[in-house]
């Protein structure tokens, strides 16, 4: 359902980077932690923290972390 004010909450640019690291998880390549460091990620919800958080890094309109 779309929201009345007709700003998107997250860029589309975004949206493909989360997109991007679903794809990763579901081939098994993505890695949690600094510079891919740790172990594989097979949690949904982490994949899409990462492709939020790589969107963050590279200035992509992301609404702030929950605190």
């Amino acid at each position: 359902m779309a929201r009345k004010s007709g700003s998107r909450r997250y860029s589309r640019s975004a949206s493909e980077d989360v997109e991007r690291a679903m794809h990763k998880r579901k081939r098994g390549t993505l890695k949690s932690g600094k510079a891919g460091k740790g172990g594989t990620v097979k949690s949904r919800k982490q994949a899409i923290a990462i492709g939020l958080s790589e969107a963050r890094k590279k200035g992509k309109k992301v609404p702030r972390k929950r605190r």
